[in-house]
């Protein structure tokens, strides 16, 4: 008993408690920001400067590249927009034959489809169609599971039957059969990613999301899309970009200079690289028809080009990435860093 005693009162012992004790207490920390799904960042802002409010809608598509839910408040984790069992771009539609995404880009009508969720289920509703049912709860059961194709990276889903098979493959292509609707279930951010040449090289793999294009968060400044509609014979909301979030406030372009956003009184955003822009931002999201003269896309072109990033896809709005956790609402104050 004495030589235990001796050995625990031994400074070297003491430093190795004490060692321990904090990888203990670290490693609690950890756990308890891995749990709630905060980030850390090491670039903290040393000065905030409020440039304006969230206005319009707050939005959250649930399937990939059809319509949005809207919503006055959500929280925001390191996979997007959440609130429940509703997430953003969690559910997908695939070729059945290859188990590559297809998106609104081919199949405009796409942005016709409306999800509505509430507690389990999400009912999924167009034009001319039955509405289906769909209990997420039950998918997060199914163990079978198949990889599927965004661009080049990957992700681990699960089928969503037979029935909403039909169900997309009649909307879309009028057949029975050619497209699947699958389902991201993890919390954690897919895990291959092939490196897309971000500008300012500073997006980890947490910024990449579920089923995302690119990051987990999109943002618009409401003058911007103004100073575009002033250029425009017909006027272009927000929507047609499919923001998360839109503010009001700052001068158009302004966002072209920001580092840091901070919204709210919690949720603190990097910003990781403008948002390149593609033909379905030519599609109206109320009517799914693309615009024929491939307009904004084309006065876009015109002027706001960036080379370095991209030679033939012009600039609208800034992709985020979730540095620290929090709810946002329709009206909180926007900050941001330069």
């Amino acid at each position: 008993m004495s030589r235990i005693v001796e050995i625990l009162s031994h400074p070297h012992t003491k430093m190795t408690i004490a060692t321990i004790a904090a990888c203990v207490v670290a490693g609690g920390v950890v756990y308890y920001m891995k749990k709630n799904q905060l980030c850390f960042y090491k670039e903290k802002p040393k000065k905030w400067k409020k440039v304006g409010v969230i206005s319009h809608n707050l939005w959250i598509f649930p399937i990939k590249s059809c319509g949005p839910i809207v919503l006055n408040e959500f929280e925001c984790s390191n996979l997007g927009p959440e609130n429940g069992h509703l997430r953003d771009r969690t559910f997908m539609v695939i070729r059945q034959s290859n188990n590559e995404f297809v998106s609104a880009r081919t199949y405009p009508r796409m942005v016709l489809i409306t999800p509505r969720i509430k507690g389990n289920i999400m009912r999924v509703l167009a034009p001319g169609m039955d509405e289906i049912q769909i209990d997420i709860e039950k998918l997060y059961n199914n163990k079978e599971h198949l990889t599927v194709t965004i661009w080049k990276d990957e992700a681990t889903v699960i089928d969503c039957g037979d029935e909403a098979a039909k169900w997309f493959s009649k909307f879309l292509l009028n057949k029975d059969d050619g497209f699947r609707l699958i389902f991201y279930p993890s919390k954690e951010p897919k895990p291959h990613i092939v490196p897309k040449g971000y500008k300012f090289k500073t997006a980890d793999r947490i910024d990449t999301g579920s089923l995302h294009d690119e990051t987990s968060y999109m943002i618009m400044n409401v003058n911007s899309v103004e100073e575009l509609n002033s250029r425009l014979e017909k006027s272009v909301t927000p929507l047609q970009f499919r923001p998360n979030f839109v503010v009001k406030g700052p001068d158009a372009w302004d966002e072209d200079y920001w580092k840091f956003v901070k919204i709210g009184n919690d949720a603190v955003f990097k910003v990781i690289q403008p948002c390149t822009r593609c033909s379905l931002t030519t599609i109206d999201p109320s009517s799914g028809e693309r615009n024929k003269n491939e307009e904004p896309l084309k006065t876009l072109r015109k002027y706001r080009l960036f080379p370095n990033i991209s030679p033939t896809s012009p600039v609208l709005g800034i992709h985020l990435g979730l540095r620290q956790a929090g709810t946002i609402r329709n009206g909180d104050s926007v900050y941001v860093s330069y």
